[in-house]
């Protein structure tokens, strides 16, 4: 391993990753681990330059105050103690450290060097799949999202065509993503790609359900069974690419914090596919990750695109699935895409999508009454998901998407703009 690495303990911070990221935008990698960590753990981490004792409002579990093992302290290794009264160690504070503090611990009294960056990490990473890959076959499934083609960018960079890919279109892909897919990593990076049109399938099992946790449940389902049979058609495949990243881990709880959500990639595969995981990108954040698939040349639309569900569309063509809406939504997400490219706000607004309602309303074309579809636009910003506001988008830009909409979308006749934060809202309408 290249980088030199701050180790942060939790002892029951909610800010373990807001001192990891502080860290790391000073260009020294750091990793949060267990309160218990053991000596043999901590020596087998590589480049291990100092250790942050992160206590806080979740010290105590169980009713028992949580504490590092004592011989931690022996190991000659610098530490620094936040909000932890139980440290023996010499540089104590009771609140998050400043910069200038922060700073002070990590270069002068860890002598840690600058030497966090995607180039090193990626050089790392190639180096960890080899040895763990070894001359066998891994399988990814590759969705199109930013983590799932990172992933597979750096295990082509790594084994090749040792790599087989697995891209399965069900029918609620944006406008173009699936041709997408296929030029960037079929044609442009050589990837041994497999491409699966579901899309009949898929509509198939939707239709007439309404109910929104049910589509989720067919949508996912039926993805994990096509996949099952991609997979039992190769042969020779030991590993199972993901891309798990580090708030996915974080999310799903430590020890002395509660789960956020549990996350899974292409979990519930059957117990007789036996595969060993290989995820290259689970230390990483978001925006590193987006860091590192620039690095690894993916193309700027890929690596930026906008976030998007699981169930893909499906969760935006509102109640029971109608191919004729579904379209209105697929086109209508196309123009407000464009346009906000156009006026810059791709690169302010965190995440706008389109959603079409299964009601119609009553208007006029032709001289005529019709009843036809609304689109509803969202665009909302946010640090954490948890909370969002909503993005107060040019009167001009709005129009120039409503009058766009209305003229190249079938079977709609109303365009509305969503001004609800969450909460009361939620980002998503299912």
């Amino acid at each position: 391993m290249k980088q030199d690495l701050i180790v942060i303990l939790d002892l029951g911070s909610t800010q373990n990753t807001v001192i990891a990221r502080a860290v790391r935008d000073l260009g020294v990698y750091s990793e949060i681990h267990p309160h218990d960590i053991t000596m043999d753990e901590l020596k087998a981490l590589k480049n291990v330059k100092g250790i942050v004792l992160n206590g806080g409002e979740n010290r105590v579990v169980d009713g028992q105050a949580v504490e590092v093992r004592p011989e931690l302290y022996d190991m000659g290794i610098p530490m620094l103690s936040i909000d932890y009264p139980q440290s023996k160690c010499e540089k104590r504070l009771d609140a998050m450290p400043d910069e200038e503090t922060l700073k002070k611990f990590v270069f002068e009294d860890c002598g840690a060097e600058t030497n966090w960056n995607m180039k090193n990490f990626i050089e790392d990473q190639v180096e960890l799949i080899r040895q763990q890959v070894g001359d066998k076959k891994v399988l990814l499934a590759l969705s199109g999202g930013v983590d799932s083609s990172v992933v597979a960018a750096m295990l082509i960079k790594a084994i090749g065509q040792q790599l087989t890919c697995v891209h399965v279109n069900h029918g609620l892909m944006r406008k173009n993503e699936s041709e997408s897919v296929v030029k960037v990593f079929r044609d442009e990076l050589h990837a041994n790609l497999i491409y699966v049109d579901a899309s009949e399938r898929f509509l198939g099992k939707l239709e007439n359900v309404a109910d929104p946790e049910q589509k989720r449940k067919i949508i996912g389902g039926e993805f994990i069974r096509v996949f099952e049979e991609e997979a039992r058609k190769l042969e020779g495949i030991d590993f199972l690419g993901q891309g798990t990243i580090y708030p996915d881990i974080i999310e799903s709880g430590t020890k002395t914090a509660k789960m956020v959500k549990s996350h899974h990639n292409v979990g519930g595969l059957p117990e007789d596919l036996k595969f060993e995981l290989v995820e290259p990108l689970k230390q990483l954040f978001k925006d590193e990750v987006r860091a590192c698939g620039v690095e690894l040349g993916l193309p700027h639309d890929m690596v930026y695109r906008q976030p998007f569900p699981g169930p893909g569309l499906g969760v935006r063509c509102l109640g029971a699935i109608s191919r004729d809406r579904l379209e209105a939504v697929r086109e209508s997400d196309a123009i407000l895409r464009e346009e906000f490219a156009k006026a810059g706000l791709d690169k302010k607004v965190w995440q706008y999508f389109t959603v079409v309602p299964d009601f119609k309303s009553v208007g006029m074309k032709n001289n005529a009454r019709v009843f036809e579809y609304m689109v509803i636009i969202r665009a909302i910003n946010t640090i954490d998901a948890m909370t969002a506001s909503i993005e107060k988008v040019d009167w001009d830009v709005l129009e120039k998407i409503t009058e766009r909409i209305l003229a190249e979308v079938e079977n709609v006749n109303r365009v509305c703009y969503d001004m609800s934060p969450k909460p009361p809202a939620t980002i998503e309408f299912e």
